[in-house]
């Protein structure tokens, strides 16, 4: 291995490694920190499903608009950290206009600066990557994909925990907080007067990347596997779990089922699942089950019955959602990737925009219900597509 290869872009110190943690821990806990209540908040306002829907889904709406910009300015600029500072400002504006009261329009103007949040994130990865040497890129993502989760498991937990010990807006107060001390700590993370450079997002590669056939087919893919992660937990699960009677500290039991073995999932898929049985059939499996255990949300005569059946989707979406991510980028040339990420977020975001905007209009139309057959729906329209590519793949190597 070369001097180049073992050298890190960046020398760090385990000090700057902490600081970094924790800034990302705090990034996704403001941004999460009243994901699970904001449905049932907006229920006992008085708001049909349908408009929790637009709300939910104008989220996904705001990441399909800025993410690939926000990725092309930061590497134009070379510079990370103000999209750290942009990712926080804009994760605790984004609770204090939730608290706005009066008009559905505050809620909707609130999840659309979480989705501006959302999409700062790319500055996360880069910068962090810059901090390891090229050839544990692997372990750098591996890390900064368990932070995701870790910061995203203690957002929701507290979600519960503070409308229940207090009132909805507790939970609004602590993402302000959460936001504010993230953007003080930002100023610590370490990152060069001259920024951190990589291989651009390329307008130029666009073309090319977008008419590669394997990431249309993984891109397809990941739009229904988030059509149903945000009908679900993302989206209306909630709101099963209070019909059903559930306190917020019992919501934030629900959370954890779902998280938590959604943790595992992706923290094994890649490494132990997919090597073991091919990625083909992990993922197939990962949709079959997110499709079964998304329509038996519907029939939970329980809280109980309700955690069981979000342990078990919590870690079949687990299985594929890591898998995609790989495979979206695994064709390219190191001079493409940062494009074909650009393009991969990007379009996914169109799954987390139309999951829970349909689902709002199903539901407010047939019952709430029937919402979470349609994500049942997305899965096996996944399914249909990999049979089919399957079925075209074996003609024309026969051919």
């Amino acid at each position: 291995m070369s001097a180049e290869a073992k050298a890190a872009p960046i020398p760090t110190s385990r000090a700057d490694h902490v600081i970094f943690i924790i800034v990302t821990l705090l990034y996704w806990s403001t941004l999460y920190v009243y994901v699970p209540i904001l449905p049932p908040f907006m229920k006992s306002s008085g708001y049909a499903d349908v408009l929790i829907g637009i709300v939910l889904g104008s989220y996904g709406f705001t990441q399909m608009l800025i993410r690939f910009p926000l990725g092309l300015a930061s590497d134009k600029l070379h510079k990370r950290k103000p999209f750290l500072m942009l990712g926080m400002i804009s994760g605790a504006l984004s609770c204090v206009l939730f608290m706005i009261p009066g008009s559905w329009l505050w809620p909707l103007a609130g999840r659309m600066m979480s989705g501006v949040c959302a999409s700062a994130w790319v500055a996360f990865t880069v910068l962090y990557a810059a901090y390891f040497a090229a050839g544990e890129a692997t372990k750098a993502m591996s890390n900064i994909s368990f932070m995701t989760v870790s910061g995203q498991l203690i957002g929701m937990t507290l979600s519960g925990w503070l409308a229940g010990a207090y009132d909805w807006n507790a939970a609004f107060i602590a993402g302000i907080g959460i936001g504010a001390a993230g953007l003080l700590l930002t100023f610590a993370v370490k990152e060069p007067r001259e920024g951190v450079a990589r291989e651009p997002i390329s307008l130029t590669h666009l073309r090319e990347v977008v008419r590669t056939p394997s990431l249309q087919r993984v891109s397809t893919l990941s739009i229904l596997a988030h059509c149903v992660l945000f009908i679900t937990m993302f989206g209306f699960t909630p709101l099963k779990a209070t019909s059903l009677g559930a306190s917020s500290s019992q919501l934030t039991l629900i959370v954890i089922a779902f998280m938590v073995p959604h943790a595992i999932a992706s923290l094994l898929s890649g490494r132990l699942i997919a090597p073991k049985f091919g990625n083909r059939a992990v993922i197939s499996a990962g949709f079959a089950l997110s499709g079964i255990f998304t329509v038996a949300i519907a029939y939970s005569p329980s809280l109980g019955w309700l955690a069981v059946t979000q342990a078990l989707n919590g870690f079949a979406q687990g299985l594929h959602l890591p898998l995609l991510l790989g495979l979206a980028i695994q064709p390219f040339a190191s001079s493409k990737r940062a494009t074909a990420m650009g393009f991969y977020q990007a379009i996914y975001s169109i799954g987390m925009f139309a999951g829970p905007f349909l689902a709002g209009f199903i539901n407010e139309a047939y019952g709430r219900d029937y919402g979470f057959w349609l994500g049942g729906l997305f899965a096996l329209a996944a399914l249909v597509c990999m049979f089919v590519w399957r079925r075209r793949d074996h003609a024309r190597q026969t051919a």
